[in-house]
């Protein structure tokens, strides 16, 4: 009776999660509408922003991307912002391979830490308090790591860190992540690029794509969900 009586306490937490995430993203808007209508050149303030990062050129750019977000930079400031800093410089295709190098590499360190670095630590103090980290089984790994990967509200490092921590085959986290991640990445990236650029068919395109993949996820949650339950 105890484990039901938890799920509406989740469910309830989920909710209030995405009423903050709404309600920010609703006051950025607002803040960004109210600065347009004041005469403030937004536009403006975001290129001097961006020819600021962009000064410290591309090396350094796609080497925070890699590293940053495994100590929680969110990484869709660097999807959002790749193309425009650098796609003229180095080409959109050059663009998107190092951004999904980039997010390879990320993986590869956010996965170490976990599993290497943070869990023999957890594991001690667990031990301590009479408890033991779950370790997920060799069946189950599949349908984890793409629940993790297609579920709103969990961010890019945190999915990694859990991942890691339950152990789960390096291989196949490797794999089935790029697989899902990568390609909504890349589609970022251009959308991004078009977007500041108002290029409105390639935006269309970027947009389209995203959707159509957030589409895709979405039916993978539904059918891992479906099989876990």
């Amino acid at each position: 009776m105890a484990e039901p009586a938890e799920l509406p306490a989740t469910t309830a937490a989920q909710r209030r999660l995405r009423l903050v995430k709404l309600g920010a993203v609703i006051l950025v808007l607002l803040v960004g509408a109210g600065l347009v209508a004041r005469g403030y050149d937004l536009k403006g303030a975001i290129e001097q922003g961006l020819a600021l990062v962009r000064s410290a050129g591309p090396l350094v750019f796609f080497l925070s991307m890699a590293l940053l977000p495994a100590i929680g930079a969110p990484q869709m400031a660097f999807t959002l912002t790749a193309g425009p800093l650098f796609a003229a410089q180095l080409g959109m295709g050059v663009v998107v391979l190092f951004a999904l190098l980039a997010m390879l590499f990320n993986m590869v360190l956010s996965y170490w830490m976990a599993s290497r670095v943070l869990r023999p630590v957890l594991e001690a103090l667990f031990r301590r308090l009479g408890y033991k980290i779950p370790q997920v089984q060799k069946g189950d790994e599949n349908g984890l790591i793409v629940l993790l990967r297609v579920t709103p509200g969990i961010p890019f490092p945190v999915q990694n860190y859990l991942l890691g921590l339950a152990r789960a085959s390096f291989g196949r986290y490797l794999l089935i992540s790029f697989l899902i991640q990568g390609p909504l990445n890349a589609a970022f990236v251009v959308f991004g690029d078009a977007l500041l650029h108002g290029q409105g068919k390639m935006a269309f395109y970027g947009i389209s794509a995203i959707v159509v993949l957030l589409v895709g996820t979405h039916l993978l949650r539904k059918h891992y969900g479906k099989k876990r339950a």
